[in-house]
């Protein structure tokens, strides 16, 4: 039964792709001459991103803490990374936030062009100069004012347990001044896993924002970053 289901799923993903870039490409080209910053075609992306979840009969997704992320300022935002359906549930925290993304994803059809749309961030891991590229267009969003979400660990849990962070977000944080907002997301993994595309369960999935962290607390970057992941371990252990 599930793989019929991730088979009509997909189908239906597919086909609706075209029509909502058609939307953003509409919603930018009208919102483009006040709207610098893109909040406007971010939260339609929130929206498209959501509709997914919103329409699928066996998917449950709950949104703990929202009101904690601001609106307006610079801000760092973290979450864990269990599976590719992360991407539709975070849009749920509908906050006009800058994604840092691997490059491969802004080549996928519709997907990626509405990436570029949004003037979200790309980064090819193990390059160095891609690295310092996306740190330096960081610093640009952040002095614009722009909230920036990260997932810390790189890539996609293939067990499900959380793994080690990587400092990059952190030096950010630590540079800018502003704050580390913690995310812990559960209940996607045994849905869909790292590898392959097939729905295997349920889904009933949890994205709860924690309380921020301020690096002015902090002497290092990476002593930063062990206090945002214990606060998600923390979270993911109380489930």
């Amino acid at each position: 039964m599930l793989a019929v289901f991730s088979a009509l799923y997909w189908t239906f993903f597919a086909l609706t792709l075209p029509v909502f870039f058609a939307g953003a490409v509409g919603v930018f080209l009208v919102t483009a001459p006040f709207d610098r910053r893109r909040v406007v075609l971010h939260l339609y992306t929130c929206f498209w991103a959501s509709f997914y979840v919103y329409l699928s009969p066996i998917w449950r997704c709950r949104v703990v803490g929202r009101d904690r992320l601001p609106w307006k300022g610079p801000a760092v935002i973290v979450a864990n990374h269990l599976s590719l359906i992360d991407i539709l549930v975070l849009h749920r925290l509908y906050r006009p936030f800058k994604w840092v993304s691997k490059s491969s994803n802004f080549r996928l059809p519709f997907l990626g062009w509405n990436m570029r749309l949004n003037g979200y961030v790309p980064i090819t891991r193990g390059q160095v100069d891609s690295v310092l590229r996306m740190l330096a267009r960081c610093r640009e969003l952040l002095g614009q004012g722009n909230p920036l979400l990260f997932f810390p660990e790189g890539t996609r849990s293939a067990s499900g347990e959380l793994q080690p962070f990587k400092e990059g977000a952190f030096q950010l944080a630590m540079e800018a001044g502003v704050p580390v907002f913690p995310v812990a997301v559960s209940g996607t993994h045994q849905t869909l896993p790292k590898h392959g595309i097939v729905l295997r369960n349920r889904m009933d999935a949890l994205v709860e924002v924690l309380e921020p962290i301020d690096p002015a607390g902090f002497e290092t970057a990476a002593a930063l970053q062990e206090a945002a992941r214990a606060a998600i371990a923390r979270a993911l252990d109380r489930r």
